[in-house]
């Protein structure tokens, strides 16, 4: 059984910081991609950015150059720096990892339970 768990979000002014992190557990035999999405009410699920294993990052347009993601492989933890925050950031945040729990398995997509960020004017 694997679980995500993240933390981190809160109520912020904008401008203001934030730090998510989100820590997979369980019986894990490797974590390959690593990544943060986002979603508001009545809209998609939209990425935010992702890693991979070996630390090449992807982020979407409206975060590139206010949010930083990173990875402790050994910790099988995520965080994502979010600094500069606008009202436009509030969604909640969901973690997600593509994990293989055994070397003979394939390859699952994981995700946590979300955790809520607001930005406030």
């Amino acid at each position: 059984q694997v679980q995500l768990v993240e933390s981190g979000g809160g109520l912020v002014q904008a401008g203001g910081s934030l730090r998510l992190s989100c820590a997979a557990s369980g019986t894990i035999f490797s974590i390959n991609t690593m990544g943060w999405y986002r979603q508001t009410p009545g809209n998609q699920r939209e990425l935010v950015a992702t890693i991979t294993g070996g630390g090449s990052t992807n982020y979407a347009d409206s975060v590139k150059g206010r949010f930083t993601i990173s990875r402790d492989n050994a910790e099988n933890t995520v965080y994502l720096q979010m600094n500069s925050l606008k009202p436009e950031d509030t969604a909640l945040y969901y973690c997600n990892a593509e994990i293989r729990l055994r070397a003979w398995r394939n390859w699952s997509d994981y995700w946590g339970q979300g955790t809520q960020v607001t930005v406030s004017s």
